[in-house]
């Protein structure tokens, strides 16, 4: 079985991961941890495989026909398990964090004996998402290793785990590429130099980001937003329009982002200390409600705040049209 596809960065950690597995100091509790779309889960998902494969090649990689490896592409493998957000009591919609339920679950299965002789492995995605009683059962499962038995979290904001959790795993670290191996990584993807570098400058470096863009709309959202705030800014459309049209779908989030990068590239390139503070609070003020979309903030209500902020005397103007 041919390996993935991995991206540099990917092959960089999982060739990191595969050392310590070999060499016999893969740590049971492993932190998957840095930027949101680059790969953590799928470097995760295939250090899992190699450790479930029986048959591995002369190289140490999955063969792909074994019965692990039947097994676990078909996700019926008994000793892997993933734990992520579940339905709610109503199953109207997922859970906005992991409780404490599905970790006593999944401590339980670990304790069992692997029935493939093995490994007993759970990736925990995202890992930043336990609430409170969650993560202290989390830190009991992790305090209490069993030979065999690894943990595995998955996480773009690993600050929010406890201090206590963090220092009980091993970190696997991935860190945004640079700038031309990100673009030579974009090419290769069938995107056109162009428009490469464009969604990367937007991305500010991250070529996950920028792949995502530019498969979907997130470069026309981009210059959605950075038109809204020009209209804002001149008078012709009021927050509370913009703020309807913002958070009326799933992009709201994107948008909000989009929005704190164009007034951080504004402010780059201005000299006007005044000006350049103003864009600095607005910007750190749409990340905060970016934030607050998880929550049960009225989201409409919040950008229509950080709309007017926008309009204020002594707020930023425009975010210049850059998209």
């Amino acid at each position: 079985m041919s390996a993935p596809a991995f991206a540099p960065w990917q092959r960089r950690v999982y060739e990191q991961a595969t050392a310590a597995l070999d060499a016999g100091r893969l740590g049971h509790g492993l932190l998957f941890c840095g930027p949101p779309q680059l790969g953590k889960r799928a470097v995760a998902e295939r250090l899992a495989q190699r450790l479930l494969c029986r048959e591995r090649d002369a190289q140490g990689e999955p063969c792909g026909h074994c019965r692990g490896c039947l097994l676990y592409a078909a996700g019926t493998h008994p000793d892997f398990q993933t734990v992520s957000f579940i339905p709610n009591k109503e199953g109207t919609r997922l859970r906005t964090e992991i409780v404490i339920d599905q970790i006593r679950s999944l401590s339980e299965r670990l304790a069992l004996t692997p029935q493939y002789g093995g490994a007993q492995i759970a990736i925990l995605d995202p890992a930043d998402a336990i609430n409170h009683a969650a993560g202290n059962a989390l830190l009991k499962t992790l305090e209490e290793p069993v030979p065999g038995r690894y943990l595995w979290l998955v996480s773009a904001h690993p600050l929010r785990l406890s201090a206590t959790i963090r220092s009980r795993c091993q970190r696997l670290e991935f860190r945004l590429p640079p700038q031309d191996e990100a673009l030579a990584w974009l090419k290769a993807a069938g995107h056109a130099e162009g428009a490469a570098r464009e969604a990367l400058e937007a991305a500010r470096g991250h070529p996950g980001l920028a792949h995502e863009w530019l498969q979907g709309d997130g470069l026309k959202l981009r210059r959605d937003v950075a038109a809204d705030l020009n209209k804002l800014a001149r008078g012709d459309a009021s927050p509370s329009e913009i703020a309807q049209r913002w958070v009326g779908d799933e992009h709201a989030a994107l948008r909000l982002r989009h929005a704190a990068d164009l007034a951080l590239a504004e402010a780059s390139g201005l000299t006007d200390p005044v000006r350049t503070r103003s864009l600095a609070a607005w910007f750190d003020r749409a990340n905060r409600t970016r934030d607050l979309l998880r929550t049960t903030v009225r989201a409409d209500l919040a950008v229509v705040e950080l709309l007017m902020a926008w309009r204020a005397p002594d707020g930023a103007r425009a975010a210049g049209g850059r998209g």
